[in-house]
């Protein structure tokens, strides 16, 4: 597992000041973060941030395009729920304003999709389950006579259950141990209960720690376990989450339907028994065996949970990919989960939502429905599309691309910004035109004399280099790939330009009107918009020593202060330019170190601090694009390329 931050706060305290703006001779501890209790939500891909009102704009950076400072404002529910909203009006204006363009051909043989059925029998299951046994959809593709865009007609037909009504359990059932037994496994297939959140002992009437509801079932493998609240009165906000024995949590929700309401479901891999909790927004227990354990503070109420354990039904369908092309996927009727499995097969995307609305208005991938997928094939071969999680008839659209690049001239190119810029930060929900300081002006807080600028400069450029550039052209998956890279110290500013995206690496919050260390315009899968802006704001990176945050936390007078920030600005950079190439966030909290992590922790692996706990030593390592679990609190499922995502949109 990844070291914690928690391992830097003892060289933190050890370090002393070398120059004016390096880390002060008393440094700051450092930033104590996430209650025990806030921290078990954020692992178990739980929002904890104050949040918007259903379906209403959230306020805050975008958490899926910015590389937050502190989870605790990330309204993940609150940007999901409003980016689905959006979608379908985004979808439409996409299509009118691509129509009148360029792009109108591809519009319109998408516009012209061929119907596919799904051959599975009506009102049974089990023939097109997987991909192994998936639908082949032969005349799918983007060569010469083939049909780019499908829409696939099925039905799900999951296995009914009838839930039985269930007496509430008798307080005090707020953790594990204490768990209320649903019967489900032993007889009953589903259960309906009327509880209240707020009437164990640990609710504001009692110790004031927050009241947890556990429940216990047995589901055997292969079956999907459902966890769904209403709250049709009172002000209680539920989420719900899945517990192994052991206290493991494999699944959690906050919002589903647009509402506060919350809606689980679960594909459990191993028969056992499992634990279902219900609780009030902001948060999970910080010990699900200790029934307060919990922060306090939340909502109350009453609510209704029906639990069930029965067998779901999945169709997939194979699609020939060329290596290079730019999948996407919307599904609209009963189905809820869309997803994309790899030649391996391995699933690269499953989603439950639709974000299309963060995609650029030059994408021409779609979206409006249930859920949206994406996906960008490294190799040839079958690919899988499949849909889950529903009864009835569904509508899949599926469109296949080649990049835009493919053939263009001139190539795409990065350019670096290091003087400051004139940005409007509106596109980023920033306050409009503004002016961003320069980059020199932050060198002084690192203890690095303005005399060095250039060196960091060519030291973050050689960073962005190797990151984006050297290692998708040295992977060896597309030998057409192309990236010119120029920076404001050594050329001509070429914004405005075609195919010139730039990165203002300076700036500070208070100047961009956005909270946030870095955000970027778009996540563009297959870069079709090949002209975007990225920030890389500096002011939280050059704060004093003690927050995670900071560069000079991991700076001591052993450091190579040029070196650490290079590399790690390179690193910060090169992520920023991972979105509007097509990335989303990975995990950063899993094994394996990602430029794409996701802000909000583990800030050193990101910097690449290596086991030393010190930037600018002998031991950093280097963090690189590759495979990694996307980020559970942005709700996908699978695992992501992000090196693949990039080196086939940014083509000759």
């Amino acid at each position: 597992m990844r070291r914690s931050i928690a391992t830097v706060g003892a060289v933190v305290l050890g370090l002393v000041a070398l120059t004016p703006g390096a880390a002060p001779a008393t440094p700051l501890r450092t930033d104590p973060g996430l209650s025990p209790a806030d921290q078990a939500s954020v692992d178990a891909g739980l929002p904890v941030a104050t949040k918007a009102k259903p379906g209403a704009k959230p306020a805050g950076a975008n958490p899926f395009l910015a590389l937050l400072p502190d989870p605790a404002k990330a309204d993940y529910s609150g940007w999901a729920t409003y980016m689905k909203k959006q979608a379908s009006a985004k979808a439409a204006a996409r299509v009118k304003a691509l129509t009148a363009g360029p792009s109108a051909a591809a519009v319109k043989a998408a516009a012209a999709a061929v119907v596919v059925d799904e051959d599975e029998p009506a009102g049974t299951r089990g023939s097109n389950e997987d991909p192994a046994s998936a639908q082949l959809i032969r005349n799918f593709g983007t060569g010469s006579g083939q049909n780019p865009a499908i829409r696939v007609l099925g039905a799900l037909n999951p296995e009914t259950v009838t839930p039985v009504s269930r007496a509430a359990t008798p307080e005090d059932d707020g953790s594990i141990p204490l768990a209320g037994a649903t019967g489900i496994g032993a007889g009953r297939r589903a259960i309906v209960t009327d509880a209240v959140i707020g009437d164990g002992p640990h609710g504001s009437a009692g110790t004031g720690t927050n009241d947890f509801d556990f429940y216990s079932l047995q589901a055997t493998a292969g079956q999907v376990v459902t966890v769904q609240t209403a709250t049709p009165t009172g002000a209680l906000d539920t989420l719900v989450a899945l517990y192994t024995p052991d206290g493991t949590v494999v699944a959690s929700n906050d919002d589903a339907g647009g509402s506060f309401d919350s809606l689980l479901q679960y594909q459990v891999p191993a028969a056992g028994t499992y634990y279902a909790v219900v609780a009030a927004y902001s948060g999970l227990p910080a010990d699900p065996f200790d029934p307060a354990s919990g922060d306090g503070g939340a909502s109350e109420g009453p609510y209704t949970v029906t639990i069930s354990a029965a067998s779901d039904d999945q169709d997939f369908f194979a699609v020939k990919l060329r290596a290079g092309d730019v999948l996407g996927a919307s599904v609209k009727g009963a189905a809820a989960y869309l997803t994309v499995y790899d030649t391996v097969p391995r699933e690269v995307h499953g989603s439950d939502q639709d974000a299309s609305f963060i995609y650029p208005m030059d994408s021409r991938l779609p979206g409006g429905g249930n859920a949206a997928t994406d996906y960008v094939a490294t190799k040839a071969g079958w690919h899988y599309v499949g849909v889950a999680r529903g009864s009835g008839s569904y509508d899949i659209t599926v469109e296949a691309y080649r990049p835009v690049l493919q053939g263009a001239k001139p190539v795409q190119t990065l350019f670096l910004d290091f003087d400051g810029a004139r940005v409007n930060t509106g596109v980023f929900g920033g306050t409009g035109n503004v002016t961003l300081s320069p980059f020199s002006a932050f060198l002084a807080k690192w203890g690095i004399p303005r005399a060095q600028e250039d060196a960091v400069i060519d030291a973050v450029v050689a960073g962005v280099t190797e990151n984006i550039k050297q290692d998708l052209i040295a992977s060896g998956l597309n030998g057409k790939f192309r990236l010119k890279i120029l920076n404001s110290k050594d050329h001509a500013d070429p914004w405005g330009q075609a195919n010139v995206s730039r990165i203002v690496v300076g700036g500070t919050i208070d100047e961009a009107g956005v909270e946030t260390i870095g955000i970027s315009q778009s996540i563009d899968p297959g870069n079709f918009e090949t002209e975007e802006t990225a920030l890389v704001l500096q002011d939280v990176l050059s704060d004093p020593a003690g927050g995670p945050a900071s560069l000079n936390t991991y700076l001591t007078p052993a450091s190579d202060r040029v070196a650490f920030v290079g590399r790690a600005l390179g690193n910060v950079t090169a992520h920023e330019a991972g979105h509007f190439f097509g990335d989303w966030h990975t995990d950063n909290a899993d094994e394996t170190p990602n430029l794409m992590d996701s802000g909000g922790a583990n800030f050193d692996v990101l910097f690449g601090v290596g086991p030393d706990g010190v930037g600018g030593t002998a031991d950093d390592t280097d963090v690189d694009f590759g495979d990694s679990r996307f980020s559970p609190a942005e709700g996908f499922v699978g695992t992501e390329d992000t090196l693949g995502r990039i080196v086939f949109g940014v083509t000759s």
